[in-house]
């Protein structure tokens, strides 16, 4: 069957499913949904409909992630008039009326509606009702990527077809092999798992290598602390990193594609499986694709959620059925590979930017970001933010544009500190950077990275030391051990952090971090080791004070390290409502109702629990 066919079959079904007058209820059912009831959600609106006979052909589908992740979960209906209106903080138990009053009755259900999915807010309309376009979090953002995430059903290839999906590909192989590879140099895109390798620079490496069997690779183990992009891309539009990967397999001549997914996403793997089946049924995968002459096959690789098998030649290792430790190089992968062949590795984001770059062309891309950063970037805005998610947004923007009017800001009205970008291999960049654009060049500069995406927040609460800590923690465990300065590295680097925290450093230690700090960047053989030491020395250039606090202060401004600070209630605020007392493990806290309370020094552990449940401001940190 011919392109042009596919795509016209595909157009029907999304006619039919997206039709005007239709009654339609997706409900946003990504992992981030799931984790906040969207389950229930779903079979609550299944049991609905089912027993009101007017609502017997309701079209109930589980869509991708939106982004706005702190309003989930998220559901748009589609009622009587046409009008789509986007529900946010939707439970089970709310559906009947969301059925009876939109559904039936074509009429918005309740405060829970957020937006109008369609159009533009025009001058003068209802500022409580705007469209999804201009909703604070939105309005800056630029969907390349995440472009059909949350609009489309997942599991539904036609869907994914009606919305361009795989003309992209259909151009090239009309185009041819080197002109593909061209067309992505022109786009400038860079790679998106975190070193920002000029994409089409490194697929024309795979292209000239000597070997009749070459191999594609998907990279899918995201493995960030906080970091969850590739997560919702593969399960809100899983065909746009397939097709990407189809590309990229006939711009350098390989045969099959592997997708290395860790086992701890089986929503993202069942959406692969799914959508893999429905590139054969299609003509998308197999022998002769399209009458190209081109073969082409993809397979599926769970990773066992080793944070090393994120470097490529770790994950090759993983693939040949080894155990995940990088290997030297040269040879690199394009001239040797897995199993001996060349091998190209992208990740889940650069291959979905690369469908939506052949589908409209390298030029447009190089229109969007910054001279030397192209494109869009996604990013995970976690930690102290108002409205955590997922968001898309040009090269260039600035962190406070993101943190201020995407993120609405931090969190409870607190001090902007620090934001950590880049996950454990980053570094915190400081308040004084807040203005600094995003892109590769700007966070190098202040000595961090773009990594794969993680936007950690950072509010005036929390101790830098101990950031810094967490880390190191975090990449001491998953070091693979193969080389030196990285396995004995990240352990000395984290007992020097632990022992700071705990009021036994020196001076002396500061210096001997940034010595290791220096040795692991220029000895370590992988990625790993080489960026691990970045939250030590990035918190290190920028916020000395508080290292020399806990040095020689013995004190921690934030008062979070524990062996640092100790609590005890004011009894001119305390009003005896023992709630303090009844949250305490260890039964530290004394007194009676209505008379102020104490803290025993001996046995307190230091947990926080008293303060957070004090609603007088009555417990002290010092």
């Amino acid at each position: 069957m011919s392109f042009s066919n596919i795509q016209e079959q595909a157009r029907q079904v999304w006619d039919q499913f997206n039709r005007p007058q239709g009654l339609r209820v997706l409900i946003g059912a990504a992992t981030c949904g799931r984790a906040a009831g969207a389950t229930e959600v779903v079979q609550a609106f299944r049991e609905e409909c089912a027993s009101v006979p007017e609502l017997q052909d309701v079209e109930i589908r589980e869509v991708g992630c939106l982004g706005m992740c702190h309003a989930e979960p998220l559901v748009e209906i589609q009622g009587p008039d046409g009008t789509q209106v986007l529900y946010q903080g939707v439970l089970a138990h709310m559906v009947p009326d969301l059925v009876r009053d939109h559904l039936l009755e074509g009429r918005l259900a309740s405060k829970l509606a957020l937006c109008r999915m369609e159009g533009k807010s025009q001058d003068g309309e209802d500022e409580e009702m705007p469209c999804f376009a201009d909703l604070p979090m939105i309005r800056h953002q630029l969907r390349i990527v995440l472009r059909n995430c949350g609009l489309i059903d997942p599991s539904n290839i036609d869907h994914y077809i009606a919305q361009g999906g795989y003309s992209g590909f259909a151009r090239a192989i009309g185009m041819g092999s080197d002109a593909v590879i061209e067309e992505i140099k022109l786009s400038g895109i860079r790679g998106r798992g975190g070193a920002g390798f000029p994409t089409g620079l490194k697929w024309s490496f795979a292209r000239k290598a000597q070997g009749n069997v070459k191999y594609v690779i998907c990279n899918a183990d995201e493995g960030d602390p906080g970091a969850f992009m590739d997560r919702s891309v593969l399960e809100g539009d899983p065909h746009a990193v397939l097709e990407g990967l189809l590309i990229a397999g006939y711009a350098i001549g390989a045969g099959h594609g592997y997708v290395y997914c860790r086992a701890e996403y089986p929503l993202a793997l069942e959406r692969l499986r799914t959508a893999i089946e429905q590139m054969r049924a299609k003509g998308f995968l197999g022998r002769d694709i399209l009458g190209s002459g081109f073969d082409f096959d993809i397979t599926i690789k769970m990773g066992a959620g080793a944070f090393v098998c994120g470097e490529e030649t770790s994950l090759m290792q993983s693939i040949e059925g080894k155990r995940g430790m990088p290997r030297s190089r040269p040879p690199f992968p394009a001239v040797s590979g897995m199993f001996g062949k060349p091998t190209n590795i992208n990740n889940v984001e650069t291959l979905a930017a690369v469908s939506a770059i052949m589908e409209k062309g390298g030029a447009w891309y190089a229109g969007i970001g910054t001279e030397k950063s192209k494109g869009t970037k996604t990013f995970s805005l976690a930690g102290k933010i108002t409205r955590t998610g997922l968001i898309e947004v040009p090269m260039g923007i600035s962190l406070r544009t993101i943190i201020e009017d995407i993120g609405g800001g931090v969190l409870d009205g607190k001090a902007f500190k620090a934001v950590q970008t880049g996950g454990p291999s980053g570094g915190c960049v400081p308040a004084k950077h807040y203005d600094l654009p995003v892109d590769y060049e700007h966070l190098a500069q202040v000595g961090s990275i773009m990594g794969s995406g993680g936007m950690i927040v950072i509010d005036e609460e929390s101790c830098m030391v101990d950031v810094a800590k967490y880390f190191l923690g975090f990449t001491e465990n998953e070091s693979c051990g193969k080389c030196v300065p990285c396995r004995m590295g990240t352990q000395h680097l984290l007992r020097l952090l632990t022992t700071i925290t705990e009021g036994q450093g020196s001076v002396e230690d500061l210096e001997t971090i940034r010595g290791i700090g220096d040795t692991m960047k220029k000895a370590s053989l992988c990625g790993l080791g080489q960026t691990a030491p970045n939250p030590a020395l990035t918190t290190l250039d920028s916020f000395m004070d508080e290292y020399l606090a806990h040095i020689r202060d013995h004190k921690c401004p934030a008062g979070v390290c524990k062996a640092l600070i100790s609590f005890s209630i004011d009894p001119q605020a305390c009003t005896g409502c023992m709630a303090c007392a009844r949250v305490c493990p260890v039964e530290a806290i004394s007194g009676i109702k209505k008379q102020p309370h104490h803290v025993d020094q001996q046995i307190c552990i230091r947990c926080g629990a008293c303060r957070q449940a004090c609603k007088f401001g009555a417990v002290a940190v010092e």
